[in-house]
């Protein structure tokens, strides 16, 4: 039984405080015990910012380690650290490795043979069908999926992973108790029945943009190596590929379709026949925006500045004159 277990949870659970604040307590006190039964008067002379060292000393008085820890059990909630053998071997390695991490469903030592699968929140059909040939694959190969629980690819891969019957592992920007997005709560559960759901952030802990690059790192680091689909330049699935590479991981790349150069050719054909198909200044903003590829509603909407209403209308009539086609699940392609 590791008798610092609730330290640990405790002290990572204080706002402000980050792996590099939680190792440098570490580093000072040698055992979190001491850091929580120190005065405050040593904490006040800790080489932190003021900001954080109220917020140490405020936590302190309201917390009790052990009780916030039964409290964690209390909700279903697992919680391993780096002191235990069972934390993953894999996320152990990398220089940056969370102190602790909170779980629902399973870790178990087959999963240090993992890889990941990360991609467009937007996924074209394209993507959707390499991605869950490519699961496929890898899970009868014996390979735990790791991925973010993100729309798009990620979702994609973690429910070819449930299907083809293999395990699979979702890293949140949240605590684990606050699923995001919303709709992949039911997918959250069946994850939790085939592997685990899990996150360095405690419990309540909302999810915002600034969680996801720490949460990519552990995405990568529980890896052996990560596999990109459809990362668009500025994407998190970069971030996590950049990760990967400074772990010393693979990193690999699904090239795009075979077929674009044949889509472009008939784009350019099409092209020069929208003068006489009498398009409205709508329809052809879209059907240049598609340029002979997949894209989901929300992002033409986006990149057009039209409303909904007028690109869902607009997409609906180019689809009766063979402009356009609907691939479901709001994907559209010329």
């Amino acid at each position: 039984m590791n008798k610092e277990l609730a330290y640990w949870v405790a002290t990572s659970a204080i706002p402000g405080v980050g792996s590099a604040t939680f190792n440098y307590l570490l580093r000072y006190f040698k055992r979190l015990q001491k850091f929580w039964e120190a005065p405050d008067e040593k904490v006040n002379k800790l080489k932190l910012d003021a900001k954080t060292r109220e917020a140490i000393i405020g936590f302190r008085q309201k917390v009790d380690p052990k009780i916030y820890l039964q409290a964690v059990y209390e909700r279903g909630i697992k919680v391993v650290s780096l002191l235990d053998r069972d934390y993953p071997a894999n996320l152990r390695q990398i220089s940056d490795a969370p102190p602790v991490l909170y779980y629902k469903g399973s870790l178990l030592p087959q999963d240090d043979l993992a890889i990941a699968v990360v991609g467009a929140r937007y996924a074209t059909v394209y993507g959707r069908q390499v991605t869950e040939g490519l699961v496929l694959e890898l899970v009868n190969a014996g390979l735990t999926i790791i991925s973010g629980l993100a729309r798009g690819i990620d979702s994609i891969a973690h429910r070819a992973a449930i299907d083809a019957g293999g395990r699979t592992i979702a890293v949140l920007g949240s605590g684990v108790d606050l699923i995001y997005p919303p709709e992949n709560k039911s997918l959250a559960e069946k994850i939790v029945q085939n592997g685990a759901v899990v996150s360095e952030f405690p419990l309540g802990f909302p999810s915002v943009p600034s969680n996801f690059p720490a949460r990519n790192r552990i995405i990568s680091g529980l890896s052996l190596g990560v596999l990109v689909t459809e990362a668009a330049v500025d994407s998190g699935s970069l971030i996590t590929a950049g990760c990967a590479a400074e772990q010393g991981r693979e990193v690999f790349a699904v090239p795009g379709p075979v077929n674009i150069e044949r889509k472009q050719r008939q784009q350019e054909t099409r092209n020069q026949k929208l003068e006489t198909k009498n398009l409205t200044k709508e329809e052809r903003k879209i059907l240049e925006l598609l340029d002979g590829q997949s894209k989901h509603i929300d992002i033409i909407v986006r990149e057009s500045g039209l409303e909904i209403d007028k690109v869902s209308a607009a997409l609906s009539m180019m689809e009766i004159r063979g402009f356009v086609k609907n691939y479901g699940l709001g994907m559209w392609e010329t």
